[in-house]
Protein backbone atom coordinates (compact mmCIF):
# COMPACT_ATOMS: atom_id res chain seq x y z
CA UNK A 1 0.00 0.00 0.00
CA UNK A 2 1.21 3.52 -1.08
CA UNK A 3 0.04 6.66 -0.77
CA UNK A 4 0.19 8.93 -3.87
CA UNK A 5 0.52 12.58 -3.02
CA UNK A 6 -0.44 15.23 -5.84
CA UNK A 7 1.21 18.98 -4.51
CA UNK A 8 3.28 21.10 -6.82
CA UNK A 9 4.63 23.16 -4.21
CA UNK A 10 8.29 22.27 -3.61
CA UNK A 11 8.64 23.03 0.32
CA UNK A 12 5.46 21.45 0.96
CA UNK A 13 5.92 18.37 -0.92
CA UNK A 14 9.13 17.95 0.49
CA UNK A 15 8.29 17.89 3.87
CA UNK A 16 5.47 15.67 3.69
CA UNK A 17 7.46 13.03 1.61
CA UNK A 18 10.09 13.42 5.04
CA UNK A 19 7.08 12.90 7.39
CA UNK A 20 5.81 9.80 5.43
CA UNK A 21 9.68 8.56 5.60
CA UNK A 22 9.77 8.96 8.92
CA UNK A 23 6.69 7.13 9.47
CA UNK A 24 7.66 4.38 7.54
CA UNK A 25 5.07 4.93 4.54
CA UNK A 26 5.93 4.19 1.20
CA UNK A 27 4.77 6.74 -1.19
CA UNK A 28 4.81 8.77 -5.29
CA UNK A 29 4.98 12.15 -5.45
CA UNK A 30 3.03 13.33 -8.51
CA UNK A 31 3.77 17.34 -8.73
CA UNK A 32 0.88 17.52 -11.78
CA UNK A 33 -2.56 16.02 -11.79
CA UNK A 34 -1.60 14.77 -15.35
CA UNK A 35 1.18 12.68 -13.82
CA UNK A 36 -0.69 11.51 -11.13
CA UNK A 37 -3.77 10.60 -13.41
CA UNK A 38 -0.94 8.27 -15.15
CA UNK A 39 -0.09 5.86 -12.13
CA UNK A 40 -3.51 5.87 -10.23
CA UNK A 41 -4.72 2.51 -11.19
CA UNK A 42 -1.58 1.24 -11.83
CA UNK A 43 -0.17 1.61 -8.14
CA UNK A 44 -1.70 -0.10 -5.03
CA UNK A 45 -2.18 3.39 -4.08
CA UNK A 46 -3.99 3.20 -0.58
CA UNK A 47 -4.46 7.09 -0.50
CA UNK A 48 -4.47 9.89 -2.78
CA UNK A 49 -3.73 13.48 -1.39
CA UNK A 50 -3.77 16.48 -3.43
CA UNK A 51 -3.68 19.97 -3.50
CA UNK A 52 -6.73 21.57 -5.60
CA UNK A 53 -4.64 23.83 -7.20
CA UNK A 54 -2.32 22.20 -9.65
CA UNK A 55 -0.72 23.75 -13.03
CA UNK A 56 -2.24 21.57 -15.00
CA UNK A 57 -5.58 20.32 -14.20
CA UNK A 58 -7.51 20.68 -11.01
CA UNK A 59 -7.45 19.01 -8.04
CA UNK A 60 -11.22 18.30 -9.01
CA UNK A 61 -10.66 17.49 -12.22
CA UNK A 62 -8.35 14.80 -11.66
CA UNK A 63 -10.95 13.60 -8.78
CA UNK A 64 -13.42 13.49 -11.62
CA UNK A 65 -11.22 11.52 -14.74
CA UNK A 66 -10.34 9.02 -11.90
CA UNK A 67 -13.82 8.27 -10.75
CA UNK A 68 -14.91 8.05 -14.62
CA UNK A 69 -12.12 5.71 -15.42
CA UNK A 70 -11.17 3.70 -12.94
CA UNK A 71 -13.54 0.79 -11.37
CA UNK A 72 -11.64 1.12 -7.85
CA UNK A 73 -10.84 4.98 -6.71
CA UNK A 74 -8.84 4.92 -3.61
CA UNK A 75 -9.79 7.36 -0.80
CA UNK A 76 -8.74 10.94 -2.19
CA UNK A 77 -8.11 14.17 1.00
CA UNK A 78 -7.68 17.18 -0.87
CA UNK A 79 -5.36 20.04 0.46
CA UNK A 80 -7.10 23.47 0.01
CA UNK A 81 -7.10 27.20 1.57
CA UNK A 82 -9.75 29.00 2.82
CA UNK A 83 -10.62 30.45 -0.37
CA UNK A 84 -11.66 27.22 -1.63
CA UNK A 85 -13.19 24.96 1.28
CA UNK A 86 -16.19 25.09 -0.76
CA UNK A 87 -14.95 23.30 -3.98
CA UNK A 88 -13.83 21.18 -1.21
CA UNK A 89 -16.51 20.55 0.08
CA UNK A 90 -18.45 19.54 -2.89
CA UNK A 91 -15.81 17.06 -3.81
CA UNK A 92 -17.00 15.26 -0.75
CA UNK A 93 -20.47 15.32 -2.21
CA UNK A 94 -19.27 13.35 -5.37
CA UNK A 95 -17.48 10.91 -3.00
CA UNK A 96 -13.96 11.98 -1.81
CA UNK A 97 -12.98 10.99 1.50
CA UNK A 98 -11.65 13.86 3.40
CA UNK A 99 -9.97 17.67 2.88
CA UNK A 100 -7.73 19.88 4.89
CA UNK A 101 -7.47 23.44 5.05
CA UNK A 102 -3.88 25.30 4.95
CA UNK A 103 -2.28 25.90 6.74
CA UNK A 104 -2.52 21.94 8.82
CA UNK A 105 -0.90 20.31 11.09
CA UNK A 106 1.29 17.48 9.67
CA UNK A 107 -0.13 15.20 12.38
CA UNK A 108 -3.25 15.85 11.82
CA UNK A 109 -2.99 14.72 8.26
CA UNK A 110 -1.11 11.90 9.05
CA UNK A 111 -4.09 10.70 11.42
CA UNK A 112 -6.70 11.18 8.63
CA UNK A 113 -4.47 8.70 6.36
CA UNK A 114 -4.30 5.74 8.93
CA UNK A 115 -8.12 5.91 9.50
CA UNK A 116 -8.11 5.90 5.85
CA UNK A 117 -5.82 3.08 5.35
CA UNK A 118 -4.51 0.20 7.16
CA UNK A 119 -0.73 1.91 7.42
CA UNK A 120 0.27 1.04 11.13
CA UNK A 121 1.54 3.19 14.10
CA UNK A 122 5.58 2.33 14.68
CA UNK A 123 5.82 3.01 18.19
CA UNK A 124 9.45 2.36 19.95
CA UNK A 125 8.78 0.81 23.15
CA UNK A 126 10.94 2.42 26.10
CA UNK A 127 10.71 -1.18 28.13
CA UNK A 128 11.61 -0.63 31.52
CA UNK A 129 13.96 2.18 31.87
CA UNK A 130 12.97 4.87 34.34
CA UNK A 131 11.14 7.62 32.98
CA UNK A 132 12.83 11.16 31.80
CA UNK A 133 9.85 13.48 30.90
CA UNK A 134 7.37 12.21 33.29
CA UNK A 135 5.00 8.86 34.22
CA UNK A 136 1.68 10.15 32.23
CA UNK A 137 0.68 8.29 29.43
CA UNK A 138 1.34 11.50 27.54
CA UNK A 139 5.15 11.97 28.32
CA UNK A 140 6.23 8.45 27.82
CA UNK A 141 4.52 8.87 24.14
CA UNK A 142 6.51 11.67 23.65
CA UNK A 143 9.74 9.96 24.93
CA UNK A 144 9.05 7.05 23.28
CA UNK A 145 8.90 8.62 19.89
CA UNK A 146 12.12 10.81 20.54
CA UNK A 147 14.81 8.19 19.59
CA UNK A 148 13.23 7.58 16.44
CA UNK A 149 13.07 11.53 15.55
CA UNK A 150 16.47 11.95 16.45
CA UNK A 151 17.70 9.21 13.88
CA UNK A 152 16.01 10.73 11.02
CA UNK A 153 13.94 13.97 11.28
CA UNK A 154 16.19 17.32 10.75
CA UNK A 155 13.26 19.47 12.10
CA UNK A 156 11.07 19.42 15.23
CA UNK A 157 8.42 22.08 16.60
CA UNK A 158 7.76 21.56 20.54
CA UNK A 159 4.71 23.55 21.09
CA UNK A 160 3.10 24.15 24.72
CA UNK A 161 2.73 26.54 27.07
CA UNK A 162 5.17 28.51 29.34
CA UNK A 163 7.41 26.34 31.67
CA UNK A 164 6.17 22.78 30.26
CA UNK A 165 8.87 22.02 29.99
CA UNK A 166 9.63 22.09 26.16
CA UNK A 167 13.64 22.89 26.23
CA UNK A 168 13.97 19.67 28.29
CA UNK A 169 12.20 17.88 25.39
CA UNK A 170 14.58 19.34 23.12
CA UNK A 171 17.65 18.47 25.12
CA UNK A 172 16.80 14.75 25.23
CA UNK A 173 16.26 14.29 21.71
CA UNK A 174 19.81 15.82 21.32
CA UNK A 175 20.85 13.31 23.77
CA UNK A 176 19.27 10.24 21.54
CA UNK A 177 20.90 12.17 18.72
CA UNK A 178 24.34 12.01 20.34
CA UNK A 179 24.79 9.81 22.83
CA UNK A 180 28.46 10.28 23.31
CA UNK A 181 27.47 14.07 23.67
CA UNK A 182 30.15 14.77 21.42
CA UNK A 183 28.48 17.58 19.32
CA UNK A 184 26.80 20.84 20.82
CA UNK A 185 23.15 22.01 22.03
CA UNK A 186 22.83 25.40 21.48
CA UNK A 187 19.37 27.34 22.65
CA UNK A 188 18.49 31.05 21.48
CA UNK A 189 15.67 32.88 22.64
CA UNK A 190 14.18 34.35 19.77
CA UNK A 191 11.83 36.53 22.10
CA UNK A 192 14.60 38.02 23.81
CA UNK A 193 16.64 39.70 21.37
CA UNK A 194 16.05 42.30 18.74
CA UNK A 195 15.91 41.80 15.30
CA UNK A 196 19.41 43.42 14.67
CA UNK A 197 20.93 41.07 17.82
CA UNK A 198 18.53 38.11 16.55
CA UNK A 199 20.69 38.64 13.18
CA UNK A 200 23.95 39.03 14.60
CA UNK A 201 23.23 36.05 17.00
CA UNK A 202 21.72 33.55 14.66
CA UNK A 203 24.31 34.21 11.47
CA UNK A 204 27.98 35.64 13.76
CA UNK A 205 29.51 38.68 12.35
CA UNK A 206 33.18 39.89 10.97
CA UNK A 207 35.09 42.20 12.33
CA UNK A 208 34.06 45.65 11.26
CA UNK A 209 30.79 44.75 10.19
CA UNK A 210 29.54 47.00 12.76
CA UNK A 211 30.23 49.28 15.76
CA UNK A 212 31.39 47.33 18.41
CA UNK A 213 32.43 44.60 16.27
CA UNK A 214 36.24 44.22 17.22
CA UNK A 215 36.40 40.50 16.38
CA UNK A 216 34.93 38.33 14.27
CA UNK A 217 32.06 35.91 16.25
CA UNK A 218 30.70 32.49 15.03
CA UNK A 219 27.04 32.78 15.20
CA UNK A 220 24.69 29.53 16.42
CA UNK A 221 24.41 28.30 13.15
CA UNK A 222 27.75 27.76 13.34
CA UNK A 223 28.18 26.93 16.64
CA UNK A 224 25.52 24.30 16.70
CA UNK A 225 27.36 22.41 14.00
CA UNK A 226 27.15 18.49 13.85
CA UNK A 227 24.23 18.94 16.81
CA UNK A 228 21.22 21.27 18.07
CA UNK A 229 19.87 24.50 17.52
CA UNK A 230 17.09 24.73 19.93
CA UNK A 231 15.26 28.14 19.19
CA UNK A 232 12.66 28.68 21.77
CA UNK A 233 9.82 31.19 21.21
CA UNK A 234 9.84 31.07 16.88
CA UNK A 235 6.59 32.51 16.93
CA UNK A 236 8.46 35.84 18.39
CA UNK A 237 10.91 35.82 15.06
CA UNK A 238 10.34 39.03 13.21
CA UNK A 239 9.19 38.84 9.31
CA UNK A 240 12.48 39.38 7.81
CA UNK A 241 14.30 36.90 9.79
CA UNK A 242 11.63 34.39 9.22
CA UNK A 243 12.64 34.53 5.47
CA UNK A 244 16.47 34.56 6.44
CA UNK A 245 15.68 31.46 8.13
CA UNK A 246 14.21 29.81 5.89
CA UNK A 247 16.86 30.95 2.90
CA UNK A 248 19.31 28.62 5.33
CA UNK A 249 17.02 25.82 6.32
CA UNK A 250 17.09 25.40 2.57
CA UNK A 251 20.50 25.80 1.26
CA UNK A 252 21.76 24.98 4.14
CA UNK A 253 24.59 28.02 3.99
CA UNK A 254 24.74 31.10 5.77
CA UNK A 255 26.79 34.69 5.25
CA UNK A 256 28.09 36.40 8.39
CA UNK A 257 26.98 39.78 8.96
CA UNK A 258 29.17 42.36 7.37
CA UNK A 259 30.97 39.22 5.28
CA UNK A 260 30.41 37.60 1.66
CA UNK A 261 32.23 33.93 2.38
CA UNK A 262 29.35 31.54 1.94
CA UNK A 263 29.82 29.19 5.00
CA UNK A 264 28.07 25.23 4.52
CA UNK A 265 26.01 24.71 8.15
CA UNK A 266 24.90 21.00 9.01
CA UNK A 267 22.70 20.99 11.95
CA UNK A 268 19.13 20.04 13.56
CA UNK A 269 16.77 22.45 14.21
CA UNK A 270 14.18 22.47 17.19
CA UNK A 271 11.39 25.29 17.55
CA UNK A 272 9.35 25.75 20.47
CA UNK A 273 6.64 27.91 21.01
CA UNK A 274 3.94 28.39 23.34
CA UNK A 275 1.64 30.19 20.78
CA UNK A 276 -0.46 28.81 18.12
CA UNK A 277 1.40 28.78 14.42
CA UNK A 278 -1.61 28.13 12.40
CA UNK A 279 -3.34 31.15 13.44
CA UNK A 280 0.22 33.04 12.93
CA UNK A 281 0.00 32.14 9.48
CA UNK A 282 -3.58 33.12 8.93
CA UNK A 283 -3.23 36.83 10.61
CA UNK A 284 -0.20 36.54 8.41
CA UNK A 285 2.74 37.62 11.11
CA UNK A 286 4.46 33.70 9.92
CA UNK A 287 5.32 32.64 7.17
CA UNK A 288 3.57 29.46 5.62
CA UNK A 289 6.08 28.18 3.86
CA UNK A 290 8.88 28.44 7.06
CA UNK A 291 5.86 26.91 9.10
CA UNK A 292 5.83 23.73 6.79
CA UNK A 293 9.60 23.77 6.91
CA UNK A 294 9.65 23.46 11.00
CA UNK A 295 6.83 21.71 11.56
CA UNK A 296 7.97 17.96 10.02
CA UNK A 297 7.45 16.54 13.36
CA UNK A 298 5.29 18.46 15.85
CA UNK A 299 5.44 17.44 19.34
CA UNK A 300 2.71 19.04 22.00
CA UNK A 301 3.91 18.69 25.32
CA UNK A 302 0.40 18.95 27.79
CA UNK A 303 -0.02 21.21 30.23
CA UNK A 304 1.06 20.52 33.94
CA UNK A 305 -3.31 20.49 34.71
CA UNK A 306 -3.37 18.47 32.11
CA UNK A 307 -1.03 15.00 32.91
CA UNK A 308 -1.17 15.09 37.34
CA UNK A 309 0.26 11.81 37.34
CA UNK A 310 3.36 13.75 37.03
CA UNK A 311 3.03 16.44 39.47
CA UNK A 312 4.31 14.38 42.27
CA UNK A 313 6.82 12.55 40.38
CA UNK A 314 8.55 15.94 39.49
CA UNK A 315 8.47 17.13 43.15
CA UNK A 316 10.14 14.48 44.19
CA UNK A 317 12.88 15.20 41.63
CA UNK A 318 13.15 18.51 42.86
CA UNK A 319 13.34 17.47 46.48
CA UNK A 320 15.96 14.99 45.58
CA UNK A 321 18.16 17.49 43.68
CA UNK A 322 18.05 19.74 46.65
CA UNK A 323 18.54 17.24 48.91
CA UNK A 324 21.95 16.16 46.76
CA UNK A 325 22.66 19.95 47.03
CA UNK A 326 22.26 20.74 50.39
CA UNK A 327 22.20 17.74 52.02
CA UNK A 328 21.92 19.19 55.41
CA UNK A 329 18.83 20.42 54.44
CA UNK A 330 16.58 17.49 52.88
CA UNK A 331 13.22 17.83 52.66
CA UNK A 332 9.77 15.66 52.30
CA UNK A 333 6.33 16.14 51.53
CA UNK A 334 3.64 15.75 54.35
CA UNK A 335 0.45 13.84 53.24
CA UNK A 336 -1.35 17.40 53.45
CA UNK A 337 1.61 19.09 51.07
CA UNK A 338 0.96 16.29 48.61
CA UNK A 339 -2.57 16.65 47.98
CA UNK A 340 -2.00 20.53 47.86
CA UNK A 341 0.35 19.92 45.12
CA UNK A 342 -2.05 17.37 42.81
CA UNK A 343 -4.86 19.88 43.53
CA UNK A 344 -3.42 23.28 42.16
CA UNK A 345 -3.94 23.89 38.77
CA UNK A 346 -0.25 25.71 37.96
CA UNK A 347 -0.83 28.18 35.65
CA UNK A 348 3.02 28.31 35.44
CA UNK A 349 3.55 24.46 35.09
CA UNK A 350 6.49 22.48 36.11
CA UNK A 351 8.60 26.15 35.99
CA UNK A 352 5.99 27.49 38.40
CA UNK A 353 6.21 24.06 40.27
CA UNK A 354 9.96 23.72 40.89
CA UNK A 355 10.36 27.52 41.91
CA UNK A 356 7.52 26.75 44.62
CA UNK A 357 9.50 23.68 45.87
CA UNK A 358 12.35 25.97 45.89
CA UNK A 359 11.43 28.49 47.76
CA UNK A 360 10.01 26.09 50.30
CA UNK A 361 12.98 24.28 51.03
CA UNK A 362 14.78 27.76 51.68
CA UNK A 363 12.51 29.27 54.16
CA UNK A 364 11.18 25.77 56.01
CA UNK A 365 13.07 25.09 59.01
CA UNK A 366 11.74 21.74 59.38
CA UNK A 367 12.78 19.02 57.15
CA UNK A 368 8.27 18.08 56.76
CA UNK A 369 7.21 20.72 53.85
CA UNK A 370 3.94 21.48 55.08
CA UNK A 371 0.86 22.93 53.05
CA UNK A 372 0.87 26.24 54.13
CA UNK A 373 5.25 26.11 53.10
CA UNK A 374 4.32 26.05 49.68
CA UNK A 375 1.61 28.50 48.98
CA UNK A 376 2.52 32.23 50.06
CA UNK A 377 -1.07 34.10 49.40
CA UNK A 378 -3.27 32.80 52.14
CA UNK A 379 -6.52 33.19 49.75
CA UNK A 380 -4.76 31.10 47.00
CA UNK A 381 -3.91 28.46 50.62
CA UNK A 382 -7.42 28.50 51.19
CA UNK A 383 -8.53 27.85 48.06
CA UNK A 384 -6.33 24.80 47.74
CA UNK A 385 -6.78 23.86 51.03
CA UNK A 386 -11.30 23.75 50.12
CA UNK A 387 -9.71 21.48 46.79
CA UNK A 388 -7.73 18.76 49.21
CA UNK A 389 -10.24 18.85 52.17
CA UNK A 390 -12.80 17.65 49.29
CA UNK A 391 -10.75 15.29 47.84
CA UNK A 392 -8.49 13.25 50.97
CA UNK A 393 -10.81 10.75 51.73
CA UNK A 394 -11.48 9.40 48.38
CA UNK A 395 -9.99 11.01 45.18
CA UNK A 396 -7.07 11.21 46.84
CA UNK A 397 -5.95 8.18 47.81
CA UNK A 398 -7.39 7.07 44.20
CA UNK A 399 -4.48 9.20 42.93
CA UNK A 400 -2.25 8.20 45.11
CA UNK A 401 -3.06 4.99 44.62
CA UNK A 402 -2.42 5.11 40.58
CA UNK A 403 0.77 6.94 41.08
CA UNK A 404 1.73 4.54 43.04
CA UNK A 405 0.69 1.36 40.28
CA UNK A 406 2.30 3.59 37.88
CA UNK A 407 5.27 3.67 39.29
CA UNK A 408 5.49 -0.13 39.73
CA UNK A 409 4.62 -1.17 36.49
CA UNK A 410 7.38 1.55 35.20
CA UNK A 411 9.81 -0.68 37.71
CA UNK A 412 9.00 -3.87 36.65
CA UNK A 413 8.74 -3.05 32.46
CA UNK A 414 4.99 -3.01 32.02
CA UNK A 415 4.72 -6.80 32.70
CA UNK A 416 1.93 -7.71 34.63
CA UNK A 417 2.56 -10.55 36.34
CA UNK A 418 5.69 -9.61 37.66
CA UNK A 419 3.87 -6.29 38.72
CA UNK A 420 1.20 -8.02 39.95
CA UNK A 421 3.62 -9.88 41.90
CA UNK A 422 5.84 -6.85 43.08
CA UNK A 423 2.29 -4.87 44.77
CA UNK A 424 1.19 -8.54 46.19
CA UNK A 425 -2.24 -8.75 44.56
CA UNK A 426 -3.31 -11.22 41.37
CA UNK A 427 -2.96 -10.20 37.91
CA UNK A 428 -6.92 -10.08 37.74
CA UNK A 429 -6.67 -7.42 40.53
CA UNK A 430 -4.36 -5.82 39.02
CA UNK A 431 -5.85 -5.58 35.68
CA UNK A 432 -9.43 -4.28 37.53
CA UNK A 433 -7.47 -1.62 39.36
CA UNK A 434 -5.94 -0.49 36.31
CA UNK A 435 -9.22 -0.25 34.33
CA UNK A 436 -11.22 1.73 37.49
CA UNK A 437 -7.99 3.88 37.95
CA UNK A 438 -7.90 4.84 34.06
CA UNK A 439 -4.31 3.26 33.81
CA UNK A 440 -4.05 2.26 29.87
CA UNK A 441 -0.82 2.02 27.29
CA UNK A 442 -0.04 0.78 24.12
CA UNK A 443 2.19 -1.55 26.56
CA UNK A 444 -0.65 -2.94 28.85
CA UNK A 445 -2.90 -3.52 25.80
CA UNK A 446 0.10 -5.70 23.75
CA UNK A 447 0.05 -7.46 27.30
Amino acid sequence: MKICLVEDDQIMGESLCDRFSLEGMAFDWCQTATSALNRIGTEPYGVVISDIRLPDLSGEELFSRVVARDAYVPPFVFITGYGAVDRAVHMLKLGAADYITKPFDIEQLIEKIRLLTRFPLQSPQSGGAAPKLGVSPAMRRIEEMLPRIATHASSILVTGESGVGKERVAQLLHAHSDPGNANPFVPVNCAALSESLLEAELFGYEKGAFTGAARTKRGVFEQAEGGTLFLDEIGEMPPTMQVKLLRVLQERQIVRVGGERTIAVDFRLVCATNRDLQELVKAGSFREDLFYRVNLIHLRVPALRERREDILWLARIFLAEHAAAYPANAKRLSVAAEAALVAHDWPGNVREMQHCLGRACILSEQPMLERADLFEDRAQETTVAANVDTMLLNDYLQRCERHYILEVLDQQGWQMNRTAIALGISRKNLWEKMRRLGIASEQTQNS
